[in-house]
């Protein structure tokens, strides 16, 4: 198992160690005692799985306290490119995209501490993808950021054309006029 440090305070990257032969691969894709052994003491208390077909785009959204969300996020199937912006004022990275592909083959993990924006694009033609919160869901929370917001100038590896996003994920603000819950 790896831990690699993103350039981002809290922001993680996780590679369980994997197990194969010709019967298949086993991996422990969370272990309590590894996290606690890294100074990552989170209680996870809900787990989310999401499937979508290629092109959709999913964010950027945050929960504000007292739900904010730290989230530990995988795919089970397919591609994706995993993308957060640093909301938490007073961070050295406040105002700055980290992007991943995490896929099935890859089996990386991202592990997002509270305050941050989160989405992801579906890179491969299906994907499914599972993360753990730290916090239950509460929809009165709900926040986040336009997702082509130019001044982030995110590339979601999906032509505008062809994305797929809610009602909900086209109407949000842009991040310089979106009011920052979050505090570094």
């Amino acid at each position: 198992m790896a831990f690699t440090e993103t350039g981002f305070p809290g922001l993680v990257v996780f590679e369980p160690k994997v197990f194969g032969d010709d019967r298949g691969y086993f991996f422990e894709s969370y272990n309590d005692a590894w996290f606690r052994a890294h100074g990552l003491d989170y209680q996870f208390v809900q787990d989310n799985q999401a499937r979508s077909v290629y092109g959709v785009v999913r964010g950027l959204h945050y929960q504000r306290e007292p739900y904010a969300q730290t989230k530990l996020i995988r795919t089970l199937e397919g591609t994706i490119l995993d993308v957060v912006v640093d909301c938490r004022k007073g961070s050295p990275t406040f105002g700055k995209v980290f992007s991943i592909e995490l896929s099935a083959s890859n089996k990386k993990q991202l592990l997002v501490p509270k305050g941050f924006a989160h989405g992801y694009s579906v890179l491969s033609e299906t994907a499914e993808v599972m993360y753990k919160c730290d916090a239950f869901y509460n929809k009165e929370s709900e926040g986040g950021v336009l997702f082509n917001d130019p001044a982030l100038a995110i590339d979601w590896k999906v032509p505008e054309h062809q994305m797929i996003l809610s009602d909900k994920d086209r109407i949000y603000s842009r991040f310089a006029d979106t009011e920052q819950p979050f505090n570094f």
